[in-house]
């Protein structure tokens, strides 16, 4: 119960817990359904360059702009003003409170699989008035668990993530020692799509985007570090050992399985490959191992989604509530507003499942400003400063943001948009506020 700050282990934790959660478990399906294994390959390749040069664009803004804590926020209002840097952190707040509804729905999902039964359904895809249950006094702990402290949660989240890699060695493990390099090479020129290998390609970007989520945990959090060198340190070191984990889950399993058969599995699809190599034991497997990583991942995804009003607080740009401490030093106020904000969606996807999907999947587009602005801010120092090294690392992480934005489509862009207008009442309402503060 203090304010003690974060090392680099916790922060790496951070960072891989926030991007490992579910979509791991089902990314042999969803890349099988829209690609053969060129295209598989192709992709990783595309992004695992992508990734680490924004991951880059994040170490060496830490080290030049020292002053900047929570970067996501801070660099949007320091390159390109107020208003762009309120819209960074109102998207990035909308994704993180919104996407980790899906964590609690998914791990009360997995929950179910060892509860539920053709005549008692208890928990189902997470939607039923159990789940429903379970999930509130879930999101209720947590709550409890972060308003004790910033560190302490990080450690429990650090434990979760060490238990949550089991199951992916022993998945990576089984899968290695049944690779058919024949099969392999048979997924490689898979045709039956009939689709042009750079649009499976395109098809792949979002879904690589999403399991790179949370890239930025360590930034969000540099107020918290103990040592900022550690800052992104970890950011690199936790997209290093996600990428890993990510491409040998996926390439491993198109020399398993077919690449139709993999697209026709249910989700999460590694359980079903494992369940194939080691009998029932291995669904067990990944199925705890998916709700221990769902868990922790939504413990980082409050830690993160708790800090962003706090920062946008300090300047004005959200209301002067979300200034509030507790005793522990934690933005007690911005917790508040997480957790509630989380239990009404919660509600929701008991009743209205459908249309929390369609929000959920706008509002997972929104966080593509902020990376684009953070790769623009390096640029534009970078620039400043004639500093020749960082000005084509900086550009490689533009261009890699700018196509995410074009992978995504015009329709959920101009969808997105429409929360971002949204947003502007808040801000305008902060200002006021924070003017009103002032003068009383």
């Amino acid at each position: 119960m203090s304010t003690a700050k974060i090392g680099l282990l916790s922060l790496t934790a951070l960072v891989f817990s926030s991007m490992v959660g579910s979509g791991v478990f089902s990314l042999p399906q969803n890349m099988a359904a829209v690609a053969n294994g060129q295209a598989l390959l192709m992709a990783w390749l595309i992004t695992g360059v992508g990734i680490l040069f924004l991951a880059f664009a994040l170490l060496f803004l830490t080290r030049q702009r020292p002053d900047l804590d929570g970067g996501i926020y801070n660099y949007a209002r320091e390159g390109f003003g107020e208003l762009i840097g309120f819209c960074s952190a109102w998207g990035y707040w909308l994704c993180t409170t919104i996407g980790i509804v899906g964590y609690v729905v998914i791990a009360f999902s997995g929950v179910g699989l060892f509860t539920d039964s053709p005549e008692h359904v208890y928990f189902g895809e997470g939607n039923t008035l159990y789940a429903l249950i379970g999930s509130s006094i879930f999101v209720w702990i947590v709550h409890w668990l972060v308003s004790q402290g910033i560190k302490e949660a990080a450690l429990v989240n650090l434990i979760a993530t060490i238990a949550k890699i089991v199951p992916l060695v022993i998945f990576i493990a089984c899968s290695f020692i049944a690779f058919k390099l024949d099969l392999f090479k048979l997924n490689l020129i898979d045709f039956t799509l009939q689709v042009p290998v750079w649009e499976q390609v395109r098809n792949l970007m979002l879904i690589t985007l999403w399991v790179f989520t949370g890239i930025e945990g360590a930034v969000v959090l540099s107020s918290r570090a103990k040592n900022r060198q550690d800052i992104g340190r970890a950011t690199v070191l936790g997209v290093l050992l996600a990428l890993s984990f990510y491409v040998m889950v996926t390439v491993l399993a198109y020399g398993v399985t077919g690449r139709a058969e993999i697209a026709n599995m249910h989700n999460p699809s590694m359980a079903t490959i494992l369940e194939q190599l080691i009998g029932l034991p291995g669904t067990i497997i990944i199925t705890l191992g998916l709700i221990i990583s769902v868990s922790s991942s939504y413990l980082s995804w409050t830690l993160f989604a708790t800090e962003i009003p706090f920062l946008a607080a300090k300047n004005k740009a959200f209301p002067s509530i979300f200034l509030k401490t507790n005793q522990n030093g934690v933005p007690i106020a911005s917790l508040w507003l997480t957790s509630i904000v989380v239990q009404i969606s919660l509600i929701a996807v008991c009743f209205f499942d459908k249309n929390y999907t369609q929000l959920l999947l706008i509002s997972s587009v929104m966080i593509l400003l902020p990376y684009f602005l953070v790769s623009a801010f390096y640029l534009k120092e970078s620039v400043k400063h004639k500093r020749s090294k960082h000005i084509w690392i900086a550009a490689v992480a533009v261009i890699y943001a700018a196509w995410l934005l074009y992978a995504a489509g015009v329709s959920l862009l101009l969808l997105s948009g429409c929360l971002y207008l949204l947003g502007l009442l808040v801000f305008f309402y902060s200002r006021f506020t924070h003017k009103k503060v002032v003068f009383d």
